[in-house]
């Protein structure tokens, strides 16, 4: 049920509709009065309700104000995103987002939601062309950096690849080669205003943690690494709401969006009626080391340089490879590409060995610059 408030408002906007048709400056106005609504139930700890999701999406998609945009983001970081919140924007950008159609039965997307503490480089974009080596498709969905040096799309930008294509493009590229990127303006209607408001902040907001929860490929597995430890079961817990297969939302004890090299991860596994939380090491994947030789926040034309010498076998053996093959891994198990972690590692291994991961990098490059 809708607040009295956000009922008035929303009257008020279709009683002004044909005007607001004439003067865009109108239904700003009102987008910003939204949002200065929205402001003050953060600021006292009030959650959105599902039914007033729309009307709160619209006015962040629809305001000019980057400020006001940042205010209202940073309050609703400091209420913290309740998992229906997040359960009930997901489903509202996956419903009005683009889609692409696969003919791969089985894929995966392994990404990171950004914002955490420790940064390495763009470990999950690196490990796409290495899972993809191995045969088993990859719908990869980023974007710019918005809290990091190097965003998915900034690195492979770098790399050669044309990321900002059309959806077309990316579809024949993940049908004819089994492997896509996926640039996030493209598929979703956001605005300038909101990415601005985004980077001003400097740290990780609800869009974070929405962006790998809506592929566009629908993809059925992931291995979606986060900022956060206490966003890990409600993360897992939305990802299975809506729809996923196998999956796993994962958290480096070192602070890392992903599988670590060095300590602990924390787990939660999609794929029953409840998430399965349990911590794994770089053991479990038969990889013995310390985990103290990586590069931390990397450019994204270091990432690059990184990716193109892991691609190329010039770093065999290092731990900037080892931390790359565990992640490629975790996806290959949870896709059910093998039965366990260590044959899982020897697979992405192999994939990088053979060149086949280079080939990959490669076609994208091709299939993005016709």
């Amino acid at each position: 049920m809708q607040t009295p408030a956000i009922t008035q408002l929303r009257g008020y906007a279709l009683a002004h509709a044909r005007a607001s048709a004439k003067s865009g400056s109108l239904q700003k106005r009102m987008n910003d009065r939204i949002l200065e609504h929205y402001l003050e139930e953060f600021v006292i700890g009030s959650d959105v309700p599902a039914a007033e999701t729309e009307t709160l999406f619209d006015a962040l998609i629809g305001s000019d104000d980057a400020a006001l945009l940042a205010k209202t983001l940073s309050a609703w970081n400091r209420k913290g995103v309740a998992e229906d919140e997040l359960f009930a924007f997901a489903s509202l950008m996956r419903g009005r987002m683009k889609r692409i159609n696969s003919v791969h039965e089985t894929l995966v997307d392994a990404v990171g939601t950004g914002g955490s503490c420790a940064k390495t480089f763009n470990v999950s974009t690196a490990a796409a062309f290495v899972i993809a080596g191995t045969g088993l498709s990859v719908a990869k969905h980023g974007n710019r950096a918005a809290t990091s040096s190097s965003g998915s799309a900034d690195v492979l930008t770098t790399l050669g690849i044309d990321v900002d294509v059309d959806p077309s493009i990316s579809e024949r590229s993940l049908n004819d080669h089994g492997l896509c990127f996926m640039f996030a303006p493209r598929f979703h209607s956001l605005s300038k205003a909101l990415a601005e408001a985004r980077r001003s902040i400097g740290s990780p907001t609800i869009f974070n943690n929405l962006g790998p929860l809506c592929n566009p490929a629908s993809t059925p597995h992931h291995v979606i690494g986060v900022w956060d430890k206490h966003l890990l079961e409600s993360t897992a817990n939305v990802l299975s709401r809506l729809g996923a297969k196998r999956s796993w939302v994962v958290y480096g004890e070192t602070g890392l969006d992903e599988i670590a090299l060095k300590g602990t991860t924390l787990v939660a596994e999609v794929g029953g009626e409840k998430a399965d939380i349990f911590e794994i090491s770089a053991t479990d994947f038969d990889v013995f080391t310390l985990g103290t030789d990586l590069p931390s926040n990397c450019t994204a034309a270091e990432s690059a340089r990184l990716i193109r010498d892991i691609l190329k076998n010039n770093l065999k053996g290092s731990d900037v490879e080892r931390l790359v093959l565990i992640n490629a891994a975790a996806a290959l198990y949870v896709a059910g590409k093998a039965a366990d972690l260590p044959v899982s590692y020897k697979l992405a291994e192999e994939s990088v060995r053979s060149g086949s991961a280079l080939d990959k990098l490669n076609k994208l490059i091709a299939s993005t610059n016709r």
